[in-house]
């Protein structure tokens, strides 16, 4: 599975939408939604930064690492 986006969790804890997150980043409503959705191949350290100052929260809040069942085998 490799990283995992938690961002729906912590704007559901900030209570924030994903219009009102985007704004705030200043990123576009699609490639918010392409993190969120676990879709993204990559993410800026500013656009990752600027989620953090906005949900006040770390990296780590958002980004998961679990490992390939593969790997394991």
């Amino acid at each position: 599975m490799g990283i995992i986006v938690n961002l729906d969790v912590m704007m559901a804890k900030r209570k924030m939408s994903l219009t009102d997150l985007a704004g705030k980043v200043d990123i576009t409503l699609a490639n918010l939604s392409i993190l969120k959705n676990n879709k993204a191949k990559a993410v800026r350290f500013s656009t990752l930064e600027a989620i953090c100052r906005e949900l006040n929260c770390q990296p780590g809040d958002i980004l998961q690492y679990e490992e390939d069942e593969e790997e394991n085998t």
